[in-house]
């Protein structure tokens, strides 16, 4: 019996020999129009969009195109679409200028499609094939997604129903003034626009952007800049808290990385405190196969892997590595963000662009300006040794939010491995009541207050005091010491370190005095001792002068205390000051400069 298959008919129709639907000609006559004639180019984009087009290069040139169109335009609003300047030789100079002539046989597909071109009044009928064309091929995509979701046992029917049915919705062809209608839905409502509370801005976790905002992340190199950004999209994620910031709901998060490599990945998440059960709402791409992010193509493609992860925050790694065009031109930038970063910011989905400093770091990342004048922060990351980080807001559009964050990246290893669980950023604090320094001022006060030593003490009891309880002190540092404690009390200040009075204050009282009532005054003859009996070590009272003072308003004297040393009055001003002891008083021998 002959063996004859089946069903014949089904394996001529597998992946491998099953040819997608587009109409190669029609897609090429369209672009040789529009390169020539505006008007064309108008009355073709009522039809199709560039998504239409299948071949890549007829992608290209509709683009240059439309842009050198809207580009007149905006130079000159008046201007009509037959008087805008195109040709062949101006597209290619376009594309030259993008560094991507190697997608048109380095220009010579230009020179054919240009010397060979249809009337403009034509165009429209080949957008209709192109439409048409490209309708078949989003079925095909949607049927072989729906397939493969059925092969694979994961497919839900409640779910594939509702796409089925949306895909129906969405292919169902549109009149040409219709397709307008993404222009329109840019239009603001305002009845709901005015009902918004736009004041009321919640920042993301760690506070470094808002929701739907573009930040930059820049450093020195070997900063830590992936380290610190990739906990903190984990930390996001898995809705913990980061950077002093309370916990949240986890959030999406696509994470693409084009600098390390697998393991380094793995042993940084681990580290981290991440695993299998702990990765949270993360998506990570790790050197993924996306065209470069400041072409069409690119930000196609990112947008795709951003759907399929639901993502609201997308971080680049680093974004250096995602371009195709000079790093120095302004214009890489500008495609970046019309490509790619724009169509971001009109879902709503915030991006996190990491990037290295220049040569001269007080200038900002390396390359073009105008790489940073479409984000809404940039980031500076420093490294100040032994752990401790900086995070400095350098250019900010906005201004909500902090400004600065001092960090200190907190590691343990084990051998060459890092331990896992044990690598944090945390925000570094400083505490309020630092200890004192032994053999300080300050520390020599807190010894004294320890040993119960009055605050009027003058030098020879604090002498007594500090050698019975073996505490060794300067000479300068005991008189210092001394000062501070005499005047605590006038001081009023929370530390007991009173701030230098003016001189002259009237009300104030004079150093040595404490608060309080007044100790009886007895006067002494030079030379002689003015402690009582059972009081050793206690400090001399000053005997009572004849004038007027302002320490006894209304008397006729004013109180110039002794020196501690030699007893004899001291000058008044001195005396204001502070100053206990004359100048050049010796305390060994308690003599006087002038005896």
């Amino acid at each position: 019996m002959e063996n004859v298959r089946p069903f014949p008919h089904q394996a001529d129709r597998d992946a491998l020999t099953r040819n997608v639907p587009y109409d190669a000609d029609a897609e090429n006559l369209i672009v040789s129009a529009i390169m020539h004639d505006a008007p064309a180019y108008q009355e073709c984009a009522q039809i199709i969009t560039r998504n239409d087009l299948y071949l890549r290069h007829t992608r290209l040139i509709w683009d240059v195109v439309g842009g050198m169109i809207a580009e007149q335009k905006q130079q000159n609003p008046g201007l009509a679409d037959k008087d805008v300047r195109l040709h062949p030789v101006l597209v290619k100079a376009e594309i030259q200028k993008l560094d991507r002539l190697g997608e048109v046989n380095g220009g010579l597909l230009i020179d054919k499609l240009g010397s060979d071109y249809i009337s403009p009044l034509m165009t429209p009928s080949f957008a209709e094939q192109v439409r048409e064309r490209a309708r078949l091929r989003r079925h095909l995509e949607h049927a072989t997604a729906i397939e493969a979701a059925v092969l694979s046992g994961t497919a839900d029917p409640d779910h594939l129903d509702k796409l089925v049915a949306a895909q129906h919705e969405n292919a169902q062809p549109t009149a040409g003034p219709a397709a307008s209608s993404h222009l329109t839905g840019a239009l603001l409502d305002w009845a709901p626009f005015f009902a918004t509370d736009f004041g009321a801005t919640v920042l993301l976790p760690g506070k470094l952007l808002a929701p739907g905002q573009q930040i930059a992340v820049v450093g020195e190199g070997k900063a830590g800049k992936s380290l610190l950004i990739q906990e903190l999209m984990w930390r996001i994620a898995t809705g913990q808290s980061c950077l002093g910031d309370r916990p949240q709901d986890p959030i999406p998060v696509l994470y693409i990385d084009a600098e390390n490599g697998h393991q380094d990945i793995w042993d940084r998440f681990i580290s981290y405190g991440g695993g299998p059960d702990r990765m949270g709402l993360l998506s990570y791409a790790s050197f993924p196969p996306v065209r470069p992010l400041d072409t069409a193509g690119g930000g196609q493609d990112l947008l795709a892997l951003v759907r399929e992860c639901e993502a609201q925050i997308v971080c680049l790694d680093t974004v250096s590595r995602f371009i195709s065009g000079p790093e120095n031109d302004a214009d890489t930038w500008l495609s970046l963000y019309r490509h790619t970063l724009l169509p971001l910011k009109r879902q709503g989905i915030a991006s996190v662009r990491l990037d290295h400093l220049g040569k001269d770091s007080d200038r900002g990342a390396r390359g073009s300006s105008a790489k940073n004048q479409d984000v809404d922060h940039v980031w500076e990351l420093r490294a100040q040794g032994g752990g401790a980080l900086s995070l400095k807001r350098a250019y900010t559009r906005t201004g909500i939010g902090p400004d600065q964050f001092s960090l200190v990246r907190q590691a343990r290893k084990d051998g060459d491995r890092y331990l896992p669980g044990q690598t944090r950023h945390i925000l570094m604090t400083w505490d309020t009541e630092e200890e004192h320094a032994e053999g300080t001022v300050e520390w020599l006060v807190d010894q004294l207050d320890a040993l119960g030593l009055p605050n009027d003490a003058g030098n020879p009891r604090t002498k007594a005091a500090l050698a019975a309880a073996r505490i060794p002190a300067a000479k300068n540092k005991i008189e210092a010491a001394v000062r501070h404690r005499k005047n605590r009390d006038n001081s009023g200040s929370p530390d007991g370190f009173p701030q230098p009075l003016p001189e002259g204050v009237p009300g104030e009282r004079s150093p040595g005095t404490s608060k309080g009532s007044q100790k009886p005054q007895v006067n002494h003859s030079p030379g002689t001792s003015r402690e009582p009996t059972g009081m050793a070590g206690s400090p001399p009272s000053p005997p009572p002068k004849e004038g007027k003072g302002e320490e006894a308003p209304g008397s006729e004297d004013p109180q110039t205390p002794d020196c501690t040393i030699c007893n004899r009055p001291m000058n008044t001003d001195w005396a204001h000051r502070g100053y206990t002891t004359h100048l050049g008083c010796d305390p060994t021998t308690g003599s006087h400069p002038a005896a």
